[in-house]
């Protein structure tokens, strides 16, 4: 399973701030919110986040001040703009300012995790699973073999996504909005029941032969990929 980031946004849209704290905490990740640029980047001076989301538009002092600041001063943790300022000229201001990524707003929550999981990656390469396990259930990434006790099983390319999303967020709970997302690419509610059908055969496929459930339903929230208790 993937180790937890801890992540700072520096956002002074509080909707939009408690929206991406929220997706990346589903997510079993840790974020801290600054309001205005001056919070943000004395909360970034401190060190120890994995990744930086900054505004461009911030109230006292404006994400590039913050980021050019940051980085005159040695700072050097992967840092990603997430402004409405989407022309090219202002993508190449956020990045020649010291910015690894640039992310133009209106975004998709899914796009966002994944830009943020490549910044660390690239800055901490060994951090790239090939294998994800619970229990006695086994996904080889790059063979794409699924087994359980020794036994292979076949999945869909749509089970198999399914199941490593779980892998990944095992003993989290994963709400129908992360599945939707991250899984199908709906960013809206289709109201069908796909999520149902897929979690029922993934479930006949893992749990059936196999004594111990894995894949438990969690009432009301989601779904959730655990050992057994």
């Amino acid at each position: 399973m993937k180790a937890a980031m801890r992540i700072l946004v520096i956002e002074d849209d509080l909707e939009a701030a408690d929206y991406m704290r929220r997706g990346l905490s589903e997510s079993g990740h840790v974020a801290d919110h600054a309001a205005d640029g001056e919070e943000g980047y004395a909360l970034a001076a401190e060190g120890g986040y994995d990744v930086l989301v900054i505004d461009r538009m911030l109230p006292k002092m404006d994400g590039l001040s913050v980021v050019n600041r940051l980085r005159a001063e040695g700072i050097d943790e992967p840092i990603l703009f997430l402004s409405a300022l989407g022309d090219v000229d202002d993508r190449v201001k956020g990045l020649k300012a010291g910015g690894d990524d640039y992310l133009v707003k209106p975004y998709a929550f899914a796009e966002l995790l994944a830009r943020i999981e490549a910044l660390v990656r690239r800055r901490n390469p060994e951090q790239v699973e090939t294998q994800l396990s619970v229990a006695d259930l086994e996904m080889d990434l790059l063979s794409r073999r699924v087994r359980r006790a020794g036994v292979d099983l076949t999945l869909q390319p749509r089970e198999f996504r399914l199941l490593e999303y779980l892998l990944r967020h095992a003993g989290q709970t994963v709400t129908r909005t992360m599945l939707l997302e991250n899984v199908w690419d709906y960013h809206f509610d289709p109201q069908t029941n796909v999520i149902d059908v897929h979690i029922s055969r993934l479930r006949a496929k893992i749990d059936k032969d196999f004594g111990r459930q894995l894949l438990h339903t969690v009432r009301g929230a989601g779904y959730c990929l655990r050992e057994p208790s």
